[in-house]
């Protein structure tokens, strides 16, 4: 099967660099132009039973979160173009595949080879190249699976997308009684303590609270506190999206069940996962633990406390999370940082003092000041090292000191935000609350 490797000529595409044009500076549309035609020329492998294998750059697996995160901006270039509707659906069904075969696991290899990140873990199973549990990665596809629906109105991958989120919903059910009920364990020899989970691989001791546990952060690091604030949240997001899908072919049970999950998540994070906090007022934590314990912070990768407009269905005018996203972007967050080339939110997961380019993009995108848009783009530009592409993090002070030459997530987060600027994005498809009482779509098969 032959997938598109470049969007360069696609009529949406070349508008949005005409009127990113008008913003004065070519680059933003030549930069625009290389981050989408990168992924599709570099990182997509098709396999031989139709699907895609997606890597997230220069490490050779295929991450669920990241894979779809790189799939996001061609939503806005789906209408009339088959063959990136076929891309995206061979993607959502390679996830759906890897999720079928181990729910736990946060990276994949694209055969059976026993490749893994550290052969010295837990899984033995051969695909597998890394088993963080990580609620974020089983959230991601099934966003991925709802917005393509409503982008397209196709309803051919409604059934397996279905499926999927029933072994979903049984595990984030099992994780909501993690101390008694979950059998995962991760424990890692060798390496940072980041990179394991304390107290025999099962992480730090949490109490139910109605929240659903992760071992690991979206950065791939292990989590302080059991619950994480964002992950729930956007869980609580793919849940709706799958109510309205369930509702839409009349399985009335998943929508039920899928809506209850839902509202449990948000319910037990708005009473377990907020703090008062001295100088913003009420604050969602990153993490707590339901005994009492919260980590008051926020990191770059998504799902974080910034980005929730975009992946949790909230809305970017509400009191609590405009109160969350005044501290994420000030100096009482441990992980945002200021310094001669920019400001921003890093993360414990790269060296300090170090800015991510997806925070930068997630600010500019969850923002309705301009003025902030547009300067989140140009410092995008003015911090790519002179590479014409986005890194996972460069220092404060000097962007020639980054991480990570090739990283596919980054480059669509700067094609997101220039889309968006470009007022040719998706956004408005889903920057509102839940989306369960639209039940009419428009399906083709």
């Amino acid at each position: 099967m032959g997938f598109p490797t470049s969007v360069k000529d696609h009529p949406i595409v070349q508008q949005a660099v005409h009127r990113l044009d008008g913003l004065g500076d070519p680059r933003f549309g030549r930069t625009l132009v290389r981050c989408l035609d990168d992924t599709l020329a570099r990182t997509i492998r098709p396999m031989p039973d139709g699907t895609a294998f997606v890597v997230t750059g220069d490490i050779p697996a295929m991450w669920l979160r990241d894979s779809s995160t790189q799939m996001m901006p061609y939503l806005a270039l789906l209408q009339d173009n088959t063959a990136l509707h076929d891309l995206l659906l061979a993607v959502l069904h390679r996830q759906f595949q890897q999720i079928a075969r181990n729910p736990y696991a946060n990276a994949f290899n694209a055969e059976p080879s026993g490749q893994a990140h550290d052969p010295g873990d837990l899984c033995e199973d051969p695909w597998v190249w890394e088993e963080k549990y990580e609620v974020d990665s089983l959230a991601f596809p099934l966003l991925l699976a709802h917005r393509f629906w409503a982008a397209t109105g196709r309803t051919d991958h409604v059934p397996v997308t279905l499926r999927t989120a029933r072994a979903v919903i049984a595990v984030w059910r099992t994780e909501q009684d993690h101390e008694r009920l979950s059998t995962y364990r991760f424990r890692r020899q060798d390496g940072p303590p980041s990179d394991t989970l304390r107290y025999a691989g099962r992480g730090t001791p949490v109490t139910r609270t109605g929240m659903t546990w992760s071992g690991f952060r979206p950065s791939d690091d292990a989590c302080l506190y059991g619950y994480n604030i964002p992950a729930n949240l956007c869980a609580a997001a793919a849940l709706d999206g799958t109510a309205e899908l369930a509702l839409h072919v009349h399985d009335m049970e998943l929508a039920e069940n899928a809506a209850q999950l839902a509202a449990e998540l948000r319910a037990a994070t708005m009473r377990h996962g907020t703090v008062q906090h001295p100088e913003f007022g009420l604050i969602y934590a990153y993490e707590v633990d339901g005994n009492g314990n919260a980590l008051l912070m926020d990191d770059a990768n998504m799902p974080g406390l910034l980005s929730l407009p975009l992946v949790a269905n909230i809305p970017a005018t509400d009191a609590v999370y405009l109160a969350t996203r005044r501290f994420a972007l000030s100096p009482a967050n441990p992980t945002w940082h200021r310094g001669a080339a920019a400001e921003g939110i890093g993360s414990p997961h790269t060296p300090d003092e170090h800015i991510w380019p997806i925070a930068i993009a997630v600010q500019g995108l969850t923002s309705n000041d301009s003025a902030e848009r547009i300067t989140a783009l140009k410092t995008l530009l003015s911090t790519d090292a002179d590479t014409g592409q986005m890194h996972e993090s460069f220092h404060k002070d000097d962007p020639r000191r980054f991480t990570r030459p090739w990283f596919s997530w980054a480059n669509a987060m700067y094609a997101e935000l220039a889309l968006d600027i470009a007022e040719l994005g998706t956004r408005p498809l889903w920057a509102a609350p839940p989306l369960t009482s639209r039940t009419s779509r428009q399906g083709t098969s």
